[in-house]
């Protein structure tokens, strides 16, 4: 795909991988980005950053009545999305024992919810189209294997796994690309729940960002429809201290 022109959708925009997928859209010349997020603030800050080929949507997606409302009166004729990017995540890492329930609800509305609602309203408008279009969601490394206290998270992103490659196989002959991007730990605050704070040996955002574009270019006919990327040395930097 030629990313110029083309009209983007990149949910979770507002922070982390989202809004560098949304920098790197923007970068290649796409026509248009919208960028939903909850954040209203951080999205305006990213749109004073970015111009006007991003445009910023506060959206909550797992409100499905909202998510429909909103692609109803955005999108028409021929101004129709391209290129879904479900980046949009909740995680929360403790005991099952001691889970909050309102913490694992969120994750299930957020992860799997959430990018359904997205999904089944932008398929409908991708489908009407002549061209390729591409969906690409977002993982985890932890959605192909698990961790201790990671229950609830992982089975977000193991559904997200499996409901990935059924659509595929169910949207590929519609021309519709379906890759499902299962990466190990980024350099965000993602983790910070776990104790877990950003550092320098993660996986950045950018370069993750820049991965995701390479596969967005890839030729209409060929078509990743997995990956797993991961830091090769995902050990905390050693520092030295200065005498």
């Amino acid at each position: 795909m030629d990313i110029q022109s083309k009209i983007a959708i990149v949910t979770g925009a507002s922070r982390g991988l989202g809004a560098a997928v949304s920098t790197a859209l923007v970068e290649e010349k796409a026509g248009c980005v919208y960028g939903l997020a909850r954040d209203a603030v951080a999205l305006s800050a990213l749109h004073k950053k970015l111009g006007r080929n991003f445009v910023p949507v506060t959206l909550d997606i797992t409100l499905h009545a909202e998510v429909k409302a909103w692609a109803g009166k955005t999108f028409s004729g021929n101004a129709l999305p391209d290129i879904l990017i479900n980046n949009a995540g909740a995680g929360s890492f403790a005991r099952i024992d001691e889970m909050p329930t309102d913490e694992w609800h969120a994750m299930v509305n957020t992860n799997l919810n959430g990018t359904y609602h997205i999904t089944s309203e932008v398929v409908k408008l991708m489908r009407k189209k002549k061209s390729c279009s591409h969906i690409i969601n977002i993982g985890s490394i932890l959605g192909i294997t698990t961790r201790s206290e990671g229950a609830a998270y992982c089975a977000t992103k193991y559904a997200i796994n499996g409901f990935s490659d059924a659509l595929f196989k169910e949207l590929r002959g519609d021309h519709i690309k379906v890759t499902c991007v299962n990466p190990g730990s980024i350099a965000t605050d993602f983790f910070k729940s776990s104790g877990i704070a950003p550092h320098q040996n993660m996986l950045q955002p950018g370069d993750v960002a820049d991965m995701l574009i390479h596969v967005l270019q890839t030729p209409d006919n060929f078509l990743i429809n997995e990956m797993t990327v991961r830091p090769l040395n995902p050990q905390v930097p050693h520092t030295t201290k200065q005498e």
